[in-house]
């Protein structure tokens, strides 16, 4: 990189004390998890939006609710991101490249498909956020882990009601 690229770079550093390598890594691992929550963001939409049956009402209006707490996440994850010095997502393309929750683009899903579906990508999600909750306890960003245990816990209360809706035999 040339001393234009430096520039260009050095214009977005921001100040941070947790050192270069724990922004790093933290800020890689925000980055991904912010494609992941897009991810499920998009997928909830999605799923609102193509629901049917006979629990259509109450099912729209769940994945409306948990769609609106989902993508409330984007902007705190990006933003701090950016507090501890990184960068993050650029595009749609970026975000696709990094997500680790998978799409689904079929034409037609039975309402049980799409409640079992979200319930496993947001148990995934869990998963993700602990993996990331523990990098951030490893390099002392507080902060970070922080805001982390309030997304797991509104990511457990999302897949406790999914699996409660998707149990069987009752």
């Amino acid at each position: 990189m040339g001393a234009t690229g430096d520039r260009k770079h050095a214009a977005l550093d921001a100040p941070s004390d947790l050192g270069v390598n724990a922004a790093k890594d933290i800020s890689a691992a925000l980055t991904a998890l912010l494609a992941d929550v897009l991810a499920l963001y998009l997928k909830t939409k999605n799923f609102h939006w193509h629901m049917s049956g006979r629990h259509f009402r109450d099912y729209h209006l769940l994945l409306d609710e948990q769609a609106s707490q989902i993508f409330a996440m984007t902007d705190e994850i990006a933003e701090r991101t950016r507090k501890i010095g990184g960068t993050t997502l650029r595009s749609i393309g970026h975000a696709s490249r990094l997500q680790r929750i998978s799409d689904n683009d079929a034409g037609f899903v039975t309402p049980a498909g799409m409640l079992a579906e979200l319930r496993e990508d947001n148990r995934l999600l869990i998963a993700l956020m602990r993996e990331t909750h523990e990098l951030c306890g490893e390099h002392n960003d507080i902060a970070s882990a922080s805001l982390l245990e309030n997304w797991i816990d509104e990511a457990e209360r999302r897949h406790w009601f999914l699996f409660e809706m998707t149990r069987r035999g009752e």
